[in-house]
């Protein structure tokens, strides 16, 4: 964001990346095999996939995809997310293999396109992919016949943060029918914030975004129906049955008319 931008730039920069999946002429769900977003998923494949998530942690299978390979393309750093992905695809019996931009033809400026048509022709049959641009795993599914899943694009989502999110809090609550979770911090850059909104509200939870009017603009209710906005974490805090804490990200506070401090302080 340059430096001094106005109130109605930012909430007009907000509305694109809402709809930035909307370019896309066709929706995806669980029977293509790919995770490209929570919008394109269906209530039945939430629910599928919490269900089967639930059967390997109480009797995980042995090994069911021995001898398959997946790639994992990365072209933003990583650890957490790209580590997950890699102990999990191994912990279920399948080779990796990591393209990263910097390390790879991408630095040379081979297209999006051209590297997912190289990976799946060397063998890969599945690509996890993280890239800064909002729809980029969409482009590599539209081109490639092999499941894709998105591992964060751009200011867009982050799919299987959600559910990894979603299961975790019913490991210890019965139900998100009413349940009342307060995500707190950079709202307006966060993939995370905004595919935790679109899943939680589909299953009936109650969202309230909390951050600063520079990190959370008014048009971030519309995101899901029903989603809240307020200011003060004091006063959420005693109504909100789960918080999620987005970290400070410092390195995109530079330029905002916003104290990091203050920002620390409240938020």
């Amino acid at each position: 964001m340059s430096l001094g931008e106005d109130p109605h730039s930012r909430s007009q920069r907000f509305r694109r990346s809402i709809r930035s999946a909307s370019l896309r002429k066709e929706r995806f769900s669980h029977s293509s095999r790919s995770l490209l977003d929570i919008e394109s998923l269906s209530d039945s494949d939430i629910h599928s996939l919490l269900k089967e998530a639930g059967r390997f942690k109480i009797s995980p299978r042995k090994s069911p995809l021995v001898r398959r390979h997946v790639a994992l393309l990365f072209y933003e750093a990583s650890t957490r997310t790209r580590c997950s992905f890699e102990l999990a695809a191994k912990s279920l019996g399948a080779s990796t293999t990591l393209v990263s931009a910097t390390a790879s033809s991408i630095e040379k400026g081979e297209s999006l396109v051209d590297t997912g048509a190289t990976l799946a022709a060397m063998g890969a049959e599945c690509i996890v992919i993280r890239h800064p641009s909002s729809g980029a795993p969409h482009v590599l599914a539209r081109h490639l016949t092999i499941p894709i899943v998105n591992a964060g694009d751009g200011m867009h989502e982050h799919p299987s943060q959600a559910l990894l999110d979603c299961y975790t809090i019913l490991q210890h609550r019965r139900t998100l029918d009413g349940l009342r979770l307060l995500l707190v911090g950079d709202i307006f850059h966060s993939r995370v914030a905004r595919s935790n909104a679109l899943l939680l509200t589909r299953l009936r939870a109650q969202v309230t975004f909390c951050g600063p009017p520079a990190l959370l603009p008014d048009i971030a209710e519309t995101i899901a129906p029903g989603v809240r906005i307020t200011r003060d974490f004091d006063a959420a805090l005693p109504g909100a049955d789960v918080i999620m804490m987005l970290r400070v990200q410092k390195e995109r506070l530079s330029g905002l008319q916003l104290s990091v401090d203050d920002y620390i302080r409240d938020y």
